[in-house]
């Protein structure tokens, strides 16, 4: 029985897709809007509408499908960031409370209206970096 000096027969072949696809690459070009794959053409065509491809590259897109993911991280992180703030805030200079509703109401909104078309992006980016596409279409 003859030994192999190369072990590399031991190691699962990487596949090609894992270095084609980085993952915090696709995720930072989605977040920046850009198509996790050539980070050139536009993600989204609208606030939060996905285009159906790419217009650099021709990557597809209308099987990604991010849902409610974007949403409940947006609130997730606008939640642990508002709420301490605004108890700090409260405890430091106790401001009237509608000034207080009203600096944290703006401040909400604004941080969300921010977050969720960045981490829809993200989220695609993630999904298109791990080959997670739905189903394509037929039409």
């Amino acid at each position: 029985m003859t030994q192999h000096a190369d072990p590399s027969h031991l190691h699962a072949p990487t596949t090609e897709s894992d270095d084609q696809r980085p993952r915090w690459n696709a995720m930072w070009r989605g977040w920046r809007g850009k198509c996790p794959k050539c980070g050139s053409g536009p993600l989204l065509r609208s606030y939060l509408k996905v285009n159906d491809d790419c217009a650099v590259c021709r990557q597809e897109f209308h099987h990604h499908r991010a849902d409610d993911g974007p949403a409940y991280l947006t609130i997730l992180f606008v939640g642990h960031l508002m709420a301490p703030l605004l108890h700090w805030v409260f405890v430091t200079w106790r401001p009237e409370p509608l000034t207080l509703f009203t600096i944290f109401a703006v401040g909400c909104v604004g941080l969300s209206l921010y977050l969720l078309p960045r981490l829809k992006g993200a989220m695609i980016g993630f999904q298109w970096a791990k080959e997670m596409g739905g189903f394509a279409r037929t039409t």
